[in-house]
Formats: structure tokens, sequence, C-alpha cells
């Protein structure tokens, strides 16, 4: 019999425990394209300033939005960050923070997140905001979830107008836990007065919508709420908080949950994260909701203090009774939101919406000069927009990269039309970088 280690025998120990045959089997859920297979080749070893000038080499082979004109969205936009934000966000009392595990020492800390909630709540109208998720898309799963606990029902439904990325996450989430995902399909790029009536029964724990939606249209959910409530389900929103300058209120068309990514509240892009999951709910719901809530009270002395008020998660509580597995509380996103707003103000954050909502008209009139090009939806949208075009979309896009402008992103990538791309425009965009994207996009075309 052939000598085995106790280390050998430990990981067979643990194998057989958990009823795989051996590593790969844990992997089985990992499509096999993304599996790396051979060595990583790191080369031989090098000193600190061999390894700098090596990175530095690698990053500056990226093109990003500092070198290029973005015209890309789907949830992530390159918003202005005010100088501001980084700067105050980097002071080492927050940037070194993580979390108030003894809570109640960390007054600086609580103060922020209790001011961040305080935002949210003014900018959703909701009575309550958590001590924020991951991101916008695990806000979104947490709200799910939530709607299934309180309804006690098993039945999402989302409207197909939602972020399919942001779908995906739903379903991860759940997969285990045996809801059922419906997606109600709409037709024209919105949901209709009525549509989604037809896929919502007695079993349904919520509906999920979006509002600027993912193709960039403004929906109207006048009345929809009503009927969702007749059915004993939560009315779950998810939004671009920017567009909250000039768009209603999620309370004020009957939300039960407001989610949102917090990446244009003074986040940038950073190749995807890390990003903020907003989530403001109801009082009613409030002793449900994931993660953290900061309260703000008075000590034995009578001055004020912040305590944390609701501690829902594995850590702090009992397992069984823990309302999510999430652990951090993205404190330092959430502070960056909460210096951006309080920078902007109510005023400010309107002048942004209007400039996106208005730079994003000019561009979509430019482009649908250009003979090939048209608007897929004729419907109001905020800040981005869908184009169709008899042109290979891909060609068009790799075209507009050799001209310095990061022209959109194609509706392929998510499962959709191969002749569409979706653009987005934000308050930084200026006239002159609009009209080189048109007289680029012309060039691309002449080419082709």
């Amino acid at each position: 019999m052939p000598y085995i280690s106790n280390t050998e025998k430990d990981r067979k120990a643990m194998l057989d425990e958990i009823g795989v045959k051996n590593f790969d089997d844990l992997l089985k859920d990992i499509p096999e394209e993304f599996l790396f297979k051979g060595r990583l080749g790191l080369g031989k070893g090098q000193s600190e300033l061999e390894v700098t000038k090596s990175v530095r080499k690698i990053a500056g082979s990226n093109k990003n939005t500092a070198d290029f004109i973005s015209f890309l969205g789907a949830g992530s936009y390159d918003h202005y960050v005010p100088a501001v934000v980084p700067y105050l966000i980097s002071r080492p009392e927050f940037q070194t923070a993580y979390t108030p595990y003894q809570a109640e020492i960390s007054q600086g800390t609580l103060q922020s997140i209790y001011e961040y909630q305080s935002l949210i709540c003014c900018l959703t109208g909701m009575d309550v905001s958590n001590a924020s998720m991951y991101d916008g898309a695990s806000s979104m799963a947490e709200a799910a979830i939530l709607a299934c606990r309180h309804t006690r029902r098993n039945r999402i439904v989302i409207a197909s107008t939602v972020n399919p990325g942001w779908i995906d996450v739903v379903r991860t989430f759940v997969s285990s836990l045996k809801y059922e995902v419906v997606i109600a399909g709409v037709e024209s790029g919105a949901v209709e007065e009525g549509s989604l009536n037809s896929v919502i029964d007695d079993n349904t724990a919520c509906v999920i919508v979006q509002n600027p939606n993912f193709f960039g249209n403004i929906e109207d959910y006048t009345g929809l709420s009503d009927y969702i409530h007749s059915k004993k389900a939560l009315f779950i929103v998810a939004i671009d908080p920017i567009s909250i300058g000039i768009l209603k209120k999620p309370s004020e068309y009957g939300a039960d949950i407001v989610v949102a990514e917090g990446q244009p509240l003074g986040l940038p892009q950073s190749f995807g994260g890390p990003y903020l999951g907003i989530f403001a709910t109801t009082k009613q719901l409030m002793r449900k909701i994931p993660g953290r809530v900061v309260g703000v009270t008075k000590d034995v002395d009578g001055k004020r203090g912040f305590v944390l008020t609701m501690q829902t998660r594995e850590q702090h509580i009992r397992r069984d009774k823990a309302t999510s597995n999430i652990c951090s509380n993205q404190a330092l996103c959430a502070l960056a939101s909460g210096v951006y707003l309080n920078t902007m103000g109510e005023q400010g954050l309107r002048e942004v919406a209007e400039n996106c909502y208005s730079r994003s008209r000019y561009l979509a009139s430019k482009i649908t000069e250009t003979e090939g090009f048209q608007m897929r939806y004729k419907k109001p949208f905020f800040k981005e927009f869908v184009v169709k075009t008899e042109y290979p979309v891909a060609e068009i896009l790799t075209g507009m990269a050799g001209e310095g402008v990061f022209a959109g992103i194609a509706l392929e990538r998510f499962g959709m039309a191969s002749d569409e791309f979706i653009v987005a425009v934000t308050e930084k965009r200026s006239r002159e970088e609009m009209d080189h994207y048109v007289s680029a996009l012309k060039k691309v075309v002449r080419e082709l």
C-alpha cells in the first residue's frame, strides 16, 4: 500500500465528507473555458523596482476613460467625480477603517454611515436605508429574497427590461432556495399598462422593474403598485440614482423596496468595482432588511451618539436568524457617495441629471442623421439609448475605438439583437466630443 501523508489523508477525508471524489468535482459548475490549464509562467524572481516597471508597462497597454472618450453604460457610467470626494475618503481614519465590530467605539465610522443612510432616504423617499450591499445587482437579489421571506411565497417576477446581468445575479442568489424566477417579456422597450398583470398570481412574492430601464427608457409605473399590492406582493424598483434629479422618487409611485447601483454617486468605474449597492425600504420591512442600520441616540450625559441599531448579518446574530451572508458594508464607497451627495446638493444633482438628459438627446439626433443608423425605440429616455444599424456592430465599435472613442456596448453581448448597441451620455461629454463621435462614425462607415 503506498504511503499517504497526513496532509493527503486529511484531504481525502474532507473530500469524502462532502461527497466528492476529487478537487475537480468542486469546479464542475464553472464553464470549461474559464478553467485555467497549465502553469502560470511567472518567470524568475524580480526586485521591487523591476516588478514596478513590469506592472506599469502592462498597465500602460490598457486603454481607459482617461485616454478615450467614453459612451459606455449598461450599469457603469463615466460621471464626473468632484476632487473633494477622493480627497476626503483618502484620509487615514476613513481609508483604513473596515467595519465597526466594536461598533460604539467607532463613532466617526458610524456617523458617516448614518449620514449616508439619511441621504439615501432623502434621495429615494423611503423610510430606511441599510449600510450598503456589494453592488446594485446583489441589492436586487437581496430584495427578492426578502420579499419571498416576507410574503412566504416563492415566485419572483422580473420585467425583461431589467439589466440582464442583474437578472443573472438574482438567479444565482436564489438557485438553492427553491424560488422561481419568472421573466415577464416586455415589448417595445418598456412596461406597458397591464403587461405584467397576466404573470402576477397568488404565489407571486414580488415584481421587479427598473426605471430608467436597461435600454435607457423612462418608465411610467402609475397604478402598477396598486395591482401588485392587491395581490399582496411587493413592488421592487431599481433606479439610476442620478435620474432622481429630474424624475419622481420611487416612493411616489408605490415602491416597497428601492435598489440601485451607487457607482454614479462619486465612484470611478475602476474596471468594475468596488461598487456600492443601495437598498432602501419602508418601516414595515425594516427588521427584515440585510446588512446594518445605524441609528442616532443620546448617551448617559445627554450627548448625541451613534449605534448599530440593527445587525442582521451572520457574524452578529445566530446564523439561522441572519437575513444575509453579506459581510462588508462597503463603508468607504458609501462614504464617497455621501460626500458626493453633500457636495452636489439637490440643485447640483438636478443639473447633472438635466445635462445627461439634454446631451444624450443631442447625440441621439446626430447619430440618427447618419445614414444606416436609427433609434430602436420611440420612447423618452434619460441618458442611454439603443441604436439600430445596418452595419456590423462589432466592426463599428472596433473602428470607433481606433478613433479614440468607446462608442457603446453591443447588445449581442447580452443575448439580444446583433444589429443594436447601447450608448450612454453623461454630463462629462461636451458638444465637441459628441461631434467627434459623429464624424468618427461617418469615417468608420465610409471605410466599411
